[in-house]
């Protein structure tokens, strides 16, 4: 398969047999760029990294042209929650996560923010509490990536300025290291008009937060309505979004420094579908590589 080899796409691929092998996968679907979780999303269980798959790991990167990796946190952490004992818990999982990124090279740890379950300004500084403690444990260059959210229930981190106050609430030292991953999906889910009007919701985080700020992108369509807070994931332009709003991210100039990761339904071949979902996305980037200001003239 002919791979863009500086576009940093690819997909959340599988960390089966150990973190080592993901690289291959990545191979196997012409990534540039790969997602993985470093333990079990869904188990407390903290497993311990064998040096040889760190170093299988270490190496299928660099063997195979990989440019960006990230991690994706447990599902189970929640450092937000009123219940001090699943917060002390969550923040060991997160510390966790962090060394074992550091040992494999792992620049960067996208984490979803909490659930606050009582009192969302409560929540929200316990959250910023918790990434602060941990990042503090964990010295040296793993980031952290703050993703948006599609907003169900008590989630924190749907609209950009939630986001924000989530860094802006962490000390300075902290604050460096942290940045934001945004999903097409959720953003569609938390009611942002990705489908009609997606430099708009880019121009709106811009001012909110910062682009610069944007280290990582999910490139995901979505199967529930606009607003409806329902965070299901579709084959990229097959979904409620349309490929419009995709073929104007990958044509994008300001975003050819970001990472770009599909986590779309692998269905019963995971690595055909992957494959298409990636193909599919640089013909949208091949049909007409304008500038920025290009795109928003047609």
């Amino acid at each position: 398969m002919t791979t863009r080899r500086d576009d940093l796409l690819g997909a959340h691929v599988s960390t089966r047999g150990g973190v080592g092998t993901a690289p291959a996968r990545a191979v196997e679907i012409g990534a540039t760029a790969i997602q993985v979780f470093t333990k079990t999303p869904n188990q407390w269980r903290e497993p311990t990294l064998d040096d040889a798959d760190v170093a299988r790991f270490r190496a299928g990167l660099a063997a195979a042209g990989i440019r960006a990796a990230v991690s994706h946190d447990s599902y189970l952490i929640n450092l937000a929650s009123p219940d001090d004992q699943l917060r002390a818990r969550s923040a060991r999982c997160f510390t966790g996560e962090l060394e074992r990124c550091r040992a494999l090279g792992i620049p960067w740890v996208v984490s979803h923010p909490g659930n606050y379950m009582d009192d969302r300004a409560a929540g929200l500084d316990r959250n910023a509490r918790g990434y602060a403690e941990c990042l503090a444990r964990v010295p040296g260059d793993v980031g952290l990536l703050i993703e948006g959210t599609a907003g169900a229930g008590t989630a924190l981190g749907s609209t950009f300025e939630e986001l924000r106050a989530l860094r802006d609430a962490l000390p300075a030292a902290a604050r460096g290291r942290v940045g934001f991953c945004l999903d097409t999906a959720h953003l569609h889910a938390a009611g942002y008009d990705v489908a009609g009007a997606i430099d708009a919701v880019w121009d709106r985080f811009d001012r909110t937060v910062g682009l610069a700020l944007l280290k990582c992108l999910h490139l995901n369509d979505s199967k529930g309505a606009p607003g409806s807070r329902l965070d299901r994931h579709a084959w990229i332009g097959e979904g409620e979004i349309g490929p419009e709003a995709f073929r104007r991210i990958m044509r994008d100039a300001r975003f050819g420094s970001v990472i770009k990761i599909i986590e779309t339904p692998k269905g019963d071949d995971p690595v055909q579908n992957d494959r298409r979902m990636l193909r599919r996305l640089r013909a949208y980037a091949r049909a007409n590589r304008h500038t920025t200001q290009t795109v928003r003239e047609t």
